[in-house]
């Protein structure tokens, strides 16, 4: 449970119609199982003791009072587990009779939710033997103890305060007012549904949608646990579709018509952190729901889940398309925007035969044809100098005439060797002064074109550039409309692959694939047989870890250590764990000491939910210090294995 992991479990057992015993056995099964896995929070389907399917069956006193039997038995069971576990069985209360979802732990009965919403539809009749449950909750008797009765039960852990669970019954989710959202508002992180939801086409869908959508609106993890064979076909077949649910993601999801169990891990701390990030999701002022403590047992949560190595990027690719699309669609609006408001009559871009300088003249392209200007008037300016290659050069002039734009060559060694000269530098010192006089030159003469030909200077540094200030200030740091701020590398890549894949005219996708194939450089140092010199992931790091890093670090604010255990998951068949700790120190230095940079960028659409503005996603003075996230990457500590640990 280190770093916020709960285990959590929804199984579907073997059951038999109204064989209270068998299910009790069927259900101790699967509860060994699950806790033996580490799960914390187990959640069976509902009226699972008895069987949903009974019918007028639940009228007869001798089920109702082997369902009470049954149901001690497992409540043992539980006892010094630490799991919380979820059993539906029907409940006979004040001479009448409910749904409910009794909880169980440490060898107690915790508590009987109650059915909200009684299903009387269609193929459904539970009124004719439910109740519906009690507005608000109570304490009735029960076995001699005193013991919560009603909707929206809060069981909070004693040993982790902030893990607060909440169950519901079924229908209760399908109703315009789930009984979960005033959980949710009153704490509850993780929710979980007892449920006997038939099978009809299409219907597992919405299914789906329902509970991801849920999970969604109230930054919960949802546990959905389902009827599934075994229940009566006299009319209905249930398929056992379980779905544990994170924030709108489907983490883990049951195969139907085959009854089964699955466990995955929710990440509290992820979502308790959302809602303090999400002023819409707000809190309720005052608290009226019973909070009933659990015991659990804390320790390592071993993480089942996988963790994708490019979160920027979707994984589908038919998604992926439709994401490309819409990002370039963005980016291009906005620029269009600002040519018209500004009057600008050309856009000028500096283009290197670099992925960044791509992206920016494709969206230029873009947002001239929806502006209804003329492509000539974007002015392509490539300014080689003393780490030019022929390859990018070649590149950078062909691309610019297949779009269509007009290439102005300005070669700038010239000038910047009278700069050295005048600042007293020698050329054959290649330091950082070496370096950013040729990106401060380059960007002279951009913001010179531009003043000379009524035009703005379109930005072409990346997200990631940023993050990590890999970029010359007031040098290509500046722009006046910065197309790629929101865009990171790793999806710069996979824009530049759309665009090559889906246009129309063969050299251009041909060059658009060697601009992908290009080592990436800002080819400030002389080629070696003509070959980069300066390779930007040999001094900076993959920008695949970084992209990981930056995600996780500004979309969730997760600490170091955690991140770390996250990105060995997710590269562990690419990087060993000295090389990701590596970067990851890095990323974390550079992150802090290159904020002055981001403090003051040029305007730019966002496109994403992570975003570097300082006017709006990301506010961080430039003199912060990381001492704090240093120290926690120190704590990590190298085992006999070969690899770091917490």
């Amino acid at each position: 449970m280190k770093q916020g992991f709960v285990k959590v479990a929804a199984a579907t057992p073997d059951i038999r119609v109204a064989d209270v015993w068998h299910n009790c056995e069927e259900i101790r099964k699967l509860l060994s199982e699950a806790e033996k896995e580490g799960a914390k929070v187990i959640v069976f389907p509902e009226l699972c003791l008895t069987g949903y399917t009974c019918q007028d069956l639940f009228t007869q006193d001798i089920l109702l009072k082997e369902a009470r039997r049954a149901l001690e038995r497992i409540a043992q069971q539980t006892k010094n587990s630490g799991s919380l576990v979820f059993v539906g069985m029907p409940l006979a209360v004040d001479g009448e009779l409910y749904n409910v979802a009794a909880a169980l732990n440490d060898g107690r009965i915790l508590g009987f939710t109650t059915k909200t919403f009684l299903t009387n539809y269609g193929e459904f009749y539970e009124m004719r033997q439910f109740r519906q449950g009690p507005e608000k909750a109570r304490v009735i008797s029960y076995e001699g103890q005193e013991i919560w009765f009603g909707p929206q039960l809060l069981y909070q852990a004693e040993e982790m305060n902030e893990l607060i669970v909440s169950a519901e019954i079924c229908e209760d989710v399908w109703s315009p007012v789930p009984p979960s959202i005033q959980a949710a508002r009153e704490g509850a992180v993780i929710l979980v549904n007892c449920s006997a939801s038939d099978e009809t086409v299409g219907k597992d869908s919405y299914r789906q949608e329902l509970i991801k959508g849920q999970s969604a609106r109230l930054m919960a993890g949802y546990v959905y646990a389902n009827a599934g064979d075994g229940e009566s076909t006299t009319d209905l077949v249930f398929g056992g579709h379980n779905i544990i649910a994170e924030n709108g993601t489907i983490l883990k999801e049951a195969r139907r018509f085959t009854n089964e169990m699955i466990i995955s891990e929710i990440d509290i701390s992820r979502m308790l952190g959302e809602r303090r990030k999400n002023t819409t999701f707000q809190t309720a002022k005052e608290r009226n729901l019973p909070r009933i403590s659990f015991t659990v047992n804390l320790e390592e949560t071993r993480l089942t889940r996988r963790f994708g190595a490019n979160p920027f990027v979707p994984q589908n690719m038919e998604e992926r398309a439709k994401r490309c699309e819409e990002i370039l669609m963005i980016q291009a609006m906005g620029l269009k925007k600002r040519l018209l408001h500004t009057n600008s009559k050309t856009a000028v871009v500096g283009i290197s035969g670099g992925l960044d300088s791509t992206l920016a003249l494709l969206v230029t392209a873009k947002a001239f044809d929806m502006a209804g200007k003329k492509r000539k008037d974007i002015i392509a300016v490539t300014m080689p100098c003393f780490g030019t290659t022929d390859r990018t050069y070649h590149n950078a002039c062909l691309m610019s005439e297949k779009l269509g734009a007009t290439l102005r060559e300005v070669p700038i060694a010239d000038a910047v060797r009278t700069h050295f000269r005048d600042i007293g530098h020698d050329e054959d010192v290649h330091d950082v002064t070496y370096e950013n006089a040729q990106a401060r030159e380059r960007t002279q003469v951009l913001m010179d074109i531009a003043n000379q030909e009524m035009g703005m200077v379109i930005g072409t540094g990346d997200m990631s550039e940023l993050a990590l200030g890999w970029a010359t200030y007031n040098g290509d740091h500046m722009s006046m409309y910065g197309v790629n701020a929101s865009v990171p590398k790793t999806l710069v890549i996979h824009l530049v692959k759309y665009y090559a894949d889906t246009c129309e005219d063969a050299e251009l996708r041909a060059v658009l694939l060697d601009v992908l194939d290009t080592p990436v450089s800002p080819e400030l140092l002389p080629p070696k047989d003509g070959e980069i010199a300066q390779k930007t992931e040999d001094l900076v790091g993959p920008y695949e870890l970084h992209d990981f890093y930056l995600y996780y670090v500004l979309r969730f604010g997760f600490e170091p250590g955690k991140i770390y255990r996250l990105a060995k998951i997710a590269f562990e068949e690419q990087y060993d764990d000295e090389t990701i700790l590596k970067w990851l120190r890095t990323f974390y230095r550079r992150f802090f000491t290159q904020q002055f940079k981001r403090s003051c960028l040029p305007d730019g659409p966002k496109i994403g939910t992570v975003a570097l503005s300082p006017r709006g996603d990301w506010r961080m003075p430039s003199d912060a210090c990381a001492a704090v996230w240093m120290k926690d990457l120190e704590n990590l500590t190298f085992n006999k294995t070969g690899g770091y640990s917490l």
